[in-house]
């Protein structure tokens, strides 16, 4: 296959921020969980979907990161909806703390492995890491306080992938930097 693939980071970013978006605005009390068949919908479609699609993208470029992060996310996305539309009230808490808590430690070590990337994609990973340990906290421990904090924090991460989405999108279309990723901005992978 010859040719220029297109990035599909912005679109996986922009699933991710979207539906983290969505979630952590119950998750900080903003609304109830009545809100949550919304987050289902987009979990599924945009969540889900688009960061699987953007992951067997990933692959052909030689992305690992990219495509074990969008595949992982996206079916995250995918067994939070199934779990939430089909087995919400027969999970315990406790139990669905440790998801959250390994979901925690794998963000952990894809933060350590996206030390190569831009700081914008860095602080997604250190963002979402924190996020994870607080909802677990707040799942263990039944805390409001625990799982409103991991609620502020996601919609943090949501912001910064928002940015980073918006970042790969905007500079790459003026063929310049418009919106700074620094200290690293990744080279288009086909450049000379």
């Amino acid at each position: 296959m010859g040719g220029n693939f297109s990035n599909p980071a912005p679109l996986g970013l922009a699933g991710f921020a979207f539906t983290t978006w969505m979630l952590s605005m119950i998750n900080a009390g903003w609304f109830n969980p009545d809100a949550l068949g919304l987050v289902l919908a987009l979990a599924f479609a945009f969540g889900g979907t688009a960061q699987m699609i953007a992951g067997v993208l990933e692959f052909p470029r030689g992305n690992t990161l990219g495509t074990v992060a969008f595949l992982s996310y996206g079916a995250f996305w995918w067994s939070f909806a199934l779990y939430v539309a089909f087995l919400g009230t027969k999970v315990p808490e406790a139990f669905l703390g440790w998801y959250l808590l390994v979901w925690g430690v794998f963000t952990f070590y894809m933060w350590i492995g996206a030390m190569h990337t831009s700081t914008s994609v860095q602080l997604v990973f250190l963002a979402l890491w924190i996020t994870y340990l607080l909802l677990a906290i707040g799942a263990w421990t039944g805390s409001a306080l625990a799982t409103h904090l991991g609620g502020y924090t996601g919609l943090i991460t949501a912001l910064l992938a928002f940015y980073a989405s918006a970042a790969m999108v905007i500079n790459e279309s003026f063929g310049r930097t418009v919106l700074p990723t620094h200290p690293y901005v990744e080279p288009h992978p086909h450049a000379a």
